[in-house]
């Protein structure tokens, strides 16, 4: 659309809804947009800022703010998701969020995506993707998902496109959230998933493991993982928030992050590398890998770990494709601002 100056001041502003969001891409385009952003960031050409965090203890509930711009694209973003815990209980949604898309040519806000989070899941089940595809073994019999919430729905979303498990169990601490988790989502997906009741012996017996939770202790531990397992983590986005064991990280043959420096004050890694287990230099940055400079997983019998905390050039590209598929469509309401 490009933003046109009126009168002076006046210039116009799309808005796009959560349902017209989810019109205009889809897990594949996600991964996709996503692959590509890590590619750019490992050549340098993406600007990533700091990540803005917040927490609001007496109200169970957490924000991120993230913004970034990939080089050559028309646009850069400023997300805001927001988590609340206690909402459903109110009658609210638990996840909310925003992003507000500037042109990168003039600056001047072009459009407001109101996608009350959908977008920041969208593209973290991307992440989880690309990290499987990058890391896993080829050949999964077993995969396992911790944790039974929206994350955890688009995670196995995500990471059937990129690999098909014989079978798919779920764990999580609220037996009956789980069984809602696979009757739906087996259902939805046209695949059987079973329910683990022990979280130690599905670890044991599983191939692939994607933990979800916002859990402030360990919950995995390293004794418990058989050789060839990847996992991948991508609940530990503020300091006091742990999936993993840090003899996990000890143990494991390749240590990956989304962005190391990040995940060294508010991931996995930041454990590890607090109780010594770990150095930054020692962990490879996943953008690095999905551009080829690097070897990700070279043997069967790897244990491999993927710590996502959640890159502002994800938001970015996938912005980038809402809006010029928004664009391309007219859909939206036109804003005069």
């Amino acid at each position: 659309m490009g933003n046109v100056i009126k009168q002076g001041t006046a210039m116009d502003i799309r808005m796009l809804t959560e349902a017209e969001i989810r019109t205009l891409t889809s897990q594949a385009a996600a991964l996709a947009a996503v692959r590509e952003a890590f590619i750019a960031f490992a050549a340098g050409k993406a600007t990533l800022p700091d990540v803005i965090g917040m927490e609001f203890h007496e109200h169970n509930g957490e924000a991120h703010i993230k913004g970034a711009y990939v080089h050559g694209t028309p646009y850069w973003s400023i997300k805001a998701a927001t988590g609340f815990y206690d909402n459903p209980a109110l009658g609210l949604p638990m996840l909310g969020g925003l992003s507000l898309v500037f042109s990168a040519t003039t600056g001047l806000l072009d459009t407001l995506l109101l996608d009350n989070g959908y977008l920041t899941e969208l593209r973290t089940g991307a992440a989880g993707a690309l990290a499987a595809d990058l890391l896993a073994n080829p050949e999964i019999e077993q995969a396992l998902i911790v944790g039974a919430g929206g994350q955890a729905r688009y995670q196995l979303d995500a990471l059937l496109g990129v690999r098909q498990p014989q079978r798919v169990i779920v764990y999580a601490r609220r037996a009956d959230a789980a069984e809602a988790y696979a009757a739906e989502m087996g259902a939805r997906l046209g695949i059987d998933i079973a329910v683990a009741r022990e979280l130690r012996e599905a670890v044991a017996t599983s191939d692939l493991i994607v933990t979800t939770t916002p859990s402030r202790a360990p919950l995995i531990d390293a004794d418990w993982l058989r050789p060839s397992v990847h996992i991948t983590a991508m609940g530990s986005d503020f300091p006091d928030k742990q999936e993993l064991a840090v003899d996990v990280l000890a143990r494991a043959d390749l240590v990956v992050a989304d962005h190391p420096p990040q995940a060294a004050t508010q991931g996995e890694i930041h454990h590890a590398i607090e109780a010594g287990h770990l150095t930054l230099e020692e962990v490879v940055p996943l953008a690095a890998i999905a551009a080829g400079k690097v070897p990700g997983r070279t043997r069967d019998d790897q244990i491999t770990v993927a710590d996502l905390t959640g890159l502002g050039i994800q938001d970015a590209a996938l912005a980038n494709a809402v809006v010029i598929a928004a664009t391309q469509r007219g859909l939206g309401q036109v804003l005069r601002a």
